[in-house]
């Protein structure tokens, strides 16, 4: 779960800069504080339904625009595994199911390669 947090903050920080916001003005945008704002993108404070709701209206963006990780800066300094999955399964989500399959293959041969390496 700790990783979902993260995950959900950095898109949250990538969002408000995008719109060309501080923390302070999008907390006063959506009625939350200052510091929950901060908390939230620092991956360190859980989201309740209603701040993101409120989050996504003052945003003005979709809610699957909040759980799209294909855009987290972050991902070369994720070193969380859960969280690398969770960004890999953003990636494909969009993908056709031959794409998805060829993927899923390659990474098939790719761990085969890794593991006869180790041996």
């Amino acid at each position: 779960m700790d990783s979902l947090l993260r995950l959900v903050g950095e898109q949250l920080r990538l969002i408000r800069k995008a719109r060309g916001l501080t923390q302070e003005q999008l907390a006063e945008k959506c009625g939350l504080s200052f510091s929950y704002i901060s908390d939230i993108e620092r991956g360190s404070r859980n989201l309740t339904l209603e701040s993101l709701d409120k989050l996504i209206t003052a945003l003005n963006v979709l809610p699957s625009e909040m759980f799209n990780f294909k855009d987290v800066e972050s991902i070369h300094a994720a070193d969380d595994k859960n969280m690398m999955i969770e960004i890999l399964r953003s990636l494909l989500s969009d993908r056709r199911p031959e794409e998805v399959s060829y993927i899923v293959t390659m990474t098939r041969e790719f761990i085969k390669t890794v593991d006869g390496v180790k041996q």
